[in-house]
């Protein structure tokens, strides 16, 4: 743990409120919740995240989602947890559970699943806020005893058969999130997390040290809601991906496989592996003979992660430091999308003060830890997984294919021509919503306002007879590069405005944009409006899309709150 609760508190009363990012989380209970605004609003600065915290009255969850003029609604939250105990929910009948037959306990608990998906469709009816809702802690004891599995409606059963309903219920909604609160409660080890003298003195249901670490699988949630999303593991091979130095051991002296040294390694790879499968790009950056390592990765039987689950190698003498900024560029990705790992802590000390930016992995110096460490990092999860995710390393695998054709083309029209580009451009794409959202989550070199857009957001400017969500989709020779522009209209006084604008970095550089304001230019021309406004705000990342109007023949009309506004006459 970080810090302690005291600690937590201290430092919360002392923060500035300030961040580059802000989220307003309301927190729902069954019970008393004290510390979890202090823990969880610092933990989001500590991401510079500007956490606002609405905590609902004591016990009081299902009035609080139910007066809909009432302070929930006026919080106006992004993210509403709702956490309710297992005895709360049971009352009296969580001790005398038995004393019902067999069809009154099945009947008890479908009437309080039923009570709980009421309330939760209140919510999404009346607030585009995400919902995480836990799910239940199974008891461990039974007054059953013994015979607690032999019963057809035990309340083991009945309480796993809950969770199970719920997370069946919710599976693909892209609204509500089941937290899985028994297995954090499992994971912790549930005899460690309870304090029975807070519970009675106080109904503290969580006892104050496992707060921190709930709020740790909390930020799961909150940092991709915010757009902090790391999209890149950075790998030292060396007692990193294998034991030993192959310089020094050559490759059949190293350790990787099924044997009891290189096993950690063997399954390291293995877990790098489905990371990489639904997303997550991985690179390496080696102090070592590019040619040595290389053998191990090619030939070695049991190498995992081979060429091609490597978006960018930088096996050479550089500093990691020059390497990491190599990378960076090559991928097109900016330091803060990137995780560092390195057995050697003179090498992770130095990214630390060089590049505050990328995320160090401080790695344990016994490598049968390395697998649960990285299992521990929260910094890639997204909240809904899109076949471009999926497809990420194929795309990036093309796109080495694409830069060798660049570097031998003369110049950039002959490069874009060979390429044979299509573009597939869509209205209101009902059916790419999440990866639409996710690009406007994602984006940020060529996103013209720094704007995001949750998939509620995208849904409800869909259903608005004023706006249009345009999408593209981009291919060429080399393969799909999936949904990878968006573009946000509305039409109003006889003009378009284009409030959002968004483009992958993988397809800058092929005139895309260009494409997409062709599009515009038509629609409002077949509308029989006067006039485009496109608008641009300037963020730290934004710069290589600043002259993009401007290069199309736009007109700087007005600068306003630090945006520009720029205008198109038809």
């Amino acid at each position: 743990m970080k810090r302690s609760i005291s600690e937590y508190i201290s430092t919360y009363k002392q923060l500035n409120k300030c961040g580059t990012r802000n989220i307003r989380i309301a927190y729902l209970s069954s019970f008393t919740t004290r510390a979890f605004k202090e823990v969880l609003t610092v933990e989001c600065a500590d991401e510079d995240i500007k956490c606002e915290f609405y905590e609902g009255a004591y016990n009081q969850y299902s009035q609080e989602i139910l007066n809909l003029n009432g302070s929930l609604y006026k919080f106006n939250s992004q993210l509403i947890i709702i956490f309710i105990d297992i005895r709360s929910l049971l009352g009296e009948n969580y001790f005398q559970f038995y004393a019902f037959n067999e069809n009154q306990r099945r009947e008890f608990f479908d009437e309080k699943l039923n009570n709980i998906e009421n309330l939760l469709e209140v919510l999404k009816s009346n607030t585009n806020s995400k919902i995480l809702f836990h799910n239940f802690e199974v008891p461990m004891y039974s007054s059953m005893g013994i015979l607690e599995n032999k019963q057809n409606e035990g309340i083991v059963k009945s309480i796993t058969m809950l969770n199970e309903k719920l997370n069946a219920k919710y599976i693909n909604d892209n609204q509500v999130f089941i937290f899985d609160y028994e297995g954090f409660c499992s994971k912790y080890g549930k005899i460690n997390i309870h304090d029975d003298k807070m519970y009675y003195i106080g109904d503290v249901k969580l006892k104050f040290d496992y707060i921190p670490y709930l709020c740790m699988e909390y930020m799961g949630y909150i940092k991709p809601m915010c757009s902090i999303i790391r999209k890149c593991i950075v790998l030292d091979l060396d007692n990193t991906l294998w034991g030993g130095v192959v310089g020094e051991l050559g490759i059949e002296g190293i350790k990787l496989g099924p044997t009891n040294e290189g096993k950690p390694f063997w399954e390291l790879q293995k877990y790098l592996l489905a990371l990489n499968k639904r997303g997550v790009l991985l690179a390496v950056n080696s102090k070592n003979n590019k040619d040595e390592a290389l053998e191990v990765i090619k030939k070695h039987p049991y190498m995992v992660l081979g060429e091609d689950n490597f978006a960018c190698i930088e096996i050479n003498w550089d500093d990691k430091v020059l390497n990491l900024k190599k990378i960076s560029k090559e991928l097109n990705i900016g330091l803060n999308s990137i995780v560092f790992m390195d057995d050697d802590k003179f090498n992770r000390e130095i990214v630390k003060g060089e590049l505050p930016d990328v995320k160090v992995v401080d790695l344990p110096s016994d490598p049968a830890l390395y697998l649960s460490t990285v299992m521990g990092l929260n910094d890639f999860n997204i909240l809904s997984l899109t076949q471009e995710d999926k497809n990420k390393q194929k795309m990036y695998n093309a796109q080495k294919k694409r830069d060798i054709e660049k570097r031998n083309s003369t110049n950039i029209d002959e490069y874009i021509k060979n390429l044979k580009i299509k573009v597939d451009i869509k209205e209101n794409d009902i059916f790419n919503v999440a990866r639409i959202s996710q690009l406007t989550q994602k984006t940020n070199q060529f996103n013209m306002t720094g704007r995001r857009c949750s998939e509620e957001e995208i849904k409800n400017l869909m259903n608005d007879k004023e706006y249009k969500i345009i999408s593209a989709k981009v291919s060429d020779k080399y393969g799909d590069n999936g949904l990878t522009a968006v573009i946000i209209i509305n039409v109003k006084e006889n003009k378009l405005v284009i409030n959002g604008f968004f483009m992958s970095c993988r397809i800058i550089g092929r005139r895309i944009e260009n494409n997409l304001i062709d599009y515009i230019v038509k629609k409002a021309k077949k509308l029989k409006l006067n006039e485009i406004i496109g608008q641009f705000k300037e963020t730290a990342r934004n710069v290589p899309c600043m002259d993009f109007y401007k290069n199309y023949g736009f007109k700087l009309l007005k600068e306003k709150d630090k945006t520009q506004y720029w205008i198109y006459k038809l």
